[in-house]
């Protein structure tokens, strides 16, 4: 393995372990086994490194979000995400922090940006158990997009105040809640 690549694991197991803003160049440098120059070298600076680490987590899907459910049941989906939100919540944290910093930065918006786009597909495959690239654009846009601001708002909660979030039972009940209140379709 190569310096790069060490650089970008010690990256991701820094982000998972101290989070965005208490990872430093020297942090980096000392889980990777390379100097602090090689960050550098390698990604122009440390949040680039960050940035990249991040993103690389969150488009495999990632750990941050445990394995995958295979039957397509919403209630032991929102309890996978929920304990995925305990269980690394400096990388959620991480996550925000990038949002965040993605709106001052013009490159890294846009890669978030398309971080957003696979993560609708990413949520209604979740849902529907349809391959993405079998899902119809109308699918993502709704479905993926609802599951996708759902996951957002709930991993906040979850990051800040985990005795009063929602429980994953709690959730599908204000779910069937809501659609029990829509109007009929127009």
């Amino acid at each position: 393995m190569g310096n790069r690549e060490k650089l970008l694991e010690a990256a991701r197991k820094c982000l998972f372990e101290k989070g965005y803003e208490r990872t430093t160049v020297r942090d980096l440098a000392s889980a990777a086994g390379v100097s602090m120059a090689a960050i550098g070298y390698h990604f122009g600076s440390k949040e680039a490194l960050l940035n990249q680490a991040l993103l690389e987590a969150l488009d495999s899907g990632g750990q941050a979000l445990g394995p995958s459910a295979e039957d397509g049941d919403l209630g032991a989906l929102w309890t996978r995400l929920i304990e995925a939100f305990s269980a690394n919540r400096t990388f959620w944290l991480a996550s925000l922090e990038t949002v965040l910093r993605a709106q001052r930065d013009p490159e890294l918006r846009e890669q978030v940006a398309a971080g957003l786009r696979q993560g609708r597909s990413g949520m209604a495959h979740e849902v529907t158990g349809t391959p993405e690239d079998e899902l119809s654009e109308e699918t993502v846009r709704t479905l993926g997009s609802v599951q996708l601001a759902l996951l957002s708002g709930l991993m906040m909660q979850h990051i800040t105040d985990p005795e009063s979030a929602p429980t994953a039972t709690e959730v599908l009940a204000g779910i069937r809640a809501l659609a029990a209140r829509l109007p009929d379709e127009a």
